[in-house]
């Protein structure tokens, strides 16, 4: 495991500095504490006393690669049509952020699925609960509709069903149909990494991250290969390939709040090809 210098100050040079990492994780809900910066490992030798949690099963996380990201939406547009969201009703949000040298980039940001989350720890209900695959769930049937598990989220992950569910999502057909129940009114909803692609998926015998039925639409819409998604302890899925050729990994606000994400990303570097990287 590796981390940046604490004094690297390059990014006038063209790269992307320790301040800049900071920043993007600052672009969440205002925070500007640190993050951590990891080398790319799989989860096993990350975190192998994993307490609760069984390690002979698969753990699933994704990747989010800033330099080939455009900022089209596709992500978000086929998470709605999948869930049969309205417009207002976001999973994955795309914000435009900028470096230290004033250079823009596009900043994706679905649920984190963390080890340790706080949305877990707050429900009363425990309608909130973490699989031992990693992936955190609503059970819609439970849930109050009390927001504790909103307010403590600190990626802005989840949202409110004020209103009874739509017929069919305004992004549907272009972006997918609709493939779970509508949620009822007065729960709070989430990314679930569609999780109804992948348990059906592995039952069958394909594997997330490369076989598109059992993948996550996001990663499947996303027309530039910026989005990774496997298993984090299998050192042959996707993502654990893109994390350990990456120069740099980070993980928002993980230094400050020891959650644990298992949504990674490479961070901006201004020598990227993008055009949609720019200042």
């Amino acid at each position: 495991m590796t981390e940046t210098n604490e004094n690297q100050t390059e990014s006038e040079h063209g790269t992307t500095s320790r301040r800049d990492l900071i920043k993007i994780a600052g672009a969440l809900v205002g925070a500007a504490a640190l993050t951590q910066v990891i080398s790319g490992t799989t989860l096993a030798s990350r975190n192998p006393s994993s307490s609760a949690e069984t390690t002979t099963g698969p753990k699933w996380g994704m990747s989010i690669d800033i330099n080939k990201c455009i900022g089209c939406k596709y992500c978000t547009y086929a998470c709605q049509a999948v869930n049969n969201l309205a417009d207002d009703m976001i999973y994955c949000v795309v914000t435009t952020e900028s470096m230290q040298n004033g250079k823009e980039y596009f900043l994706s940001r679905p649920c984190m699925h963390c080890d340790e989350s706080p949305c877990v720890h707050v429900c009363p209900v425990k309608a909130t609960y973490k699989r031992d695959d990693g992936i955190v769930m609503m059970d819609y049937t439970r849930c109050i509709g009390c927001r504790y598990c909103q307010v403590a989220c600190p990626y802005d992950a989840r949202v409110f069903n004020w209103r009874e569910p739509i017929a069919v999502s305004p992004k549907s057909p272009n972006f997918g149909f609709a493939e779970v129940p509508n949620r009822p009114r007065g729960v709070v909803e989430k990314c679930t990494f569609c999780v109804h692609r992948i348990d059906p998926g592995v039952a069958k015998g394909l594997v997330p991250g490369k076989d598109a039925r059992a993948t996550p639409a996001c990663v499947v819409a996303c027309p530039t290969g910026a989005r990774a998604f496997g298993n984090l302890r299998d050192p042959e899925s996707p993502i654990s390939k893109v994390l350990a050729d990456a120069k740099t990994v980070m993980r928002l606000r993980e230094e400050e709040l020891s959650t644990d994400p298992s949504v990674f990303y490479v961070p901006p570097d201004s020598h990227s090809n993008n055009p949609f990287i720019k200042g």
